[in-house]
């Protein structure tokens, strides 16, 4: 399914041109220092045997990594057409193709198709929305056990370099744009759902946080 809108669009093109790119330096690196905290977080959460969706899923080494490990199935869903192509590869090649659906579309668009799942996860995903409130309720919704999320701290030197990207995005005539959102706001949306926070931690950059439904 593939999306509509500008910003979906543009979205597609960017992260389709780094797809390959994303693949070849997970394989020579392994997971970024944020990702190995989201790791942390979700095994002291629980997914085993759990029914995985990523939103914003990428090359698919996160939620395939969940897999090896424990997690039942996983559902993948990201509106670059070439990211989920290479997860498809990629779970082929992984013996993880009978586990994994992929859906090619953005989540905003397609809420009502996606199931729910025990274990939802947005790996550097409420960044890539000017509408995180939406992003974050409609991803809660589809959501029974476990919320675990990465988006930018709130930090000064994190808005500029934010708005240098955007610059540069808008020379380059392209729509998408990244955005720094209130933790304190999202924190609240997630609480409120009902919710309780098991792990928190972050770097320069990233923040991380995991939560739980009793």
């Amino acid at each position: 399914m593939s999306c509509c809108c500008p910003h979906s669009n543009s979205a597609n093109r960017f992260f389709s041109f780094f797809a390959g790119r994303y693949r070849r330096r997970f394989e020579k690196k392994g997971f970024e220092p944020s990702q190995k905290q989201l790791l942390q977080g979700l095994e002291k959460a629980g997914y085993k045997d759990a029914r995985i969706l990523e939103i914003g899923s990428g090359v698919g080494h996160l939620h395939q990594t969940l897999l090896e490990q424990g997690a039942e199935s996983a559902t993948g869903i990201d509106l670059a057409s070439k990211m989920i192509c290479e997860a498809q590869k990629w779970a082929d090649e992984r013996g993880l193709a009978d586990r994994t659906t992929y859906i090619e579309g953005d989540f905003m668009e397609i809420t009502e198709a996606v199931m729910d799942a025990d274990v939802t996860v947005l790996d550097k995903v409420v960044c890539c929305y000017p509408d995180a409130d939406g992003l974050v309720h409609k991803s809660l919704d589809r959501t029974n056990r476990v919320y675990a999320l990465t988006y930018p701290r709130n930090r000064w030197y994190v808005r500029m370099v934010m708005g240098m990207t955007a610059w540069v995005m808008k020379i380059m005539r392209s729509d998408f744009r990244s955005y720094v959102h209130d933790p304190e706001l999202i924190e609240r949306w997630i609480s409120d759902a009902g919710f309780n926070k098991v792990y928190q931690n972050n770097n320069l950059v990233w923040l991380t946080q995991v939560y739980v439904k009793p």
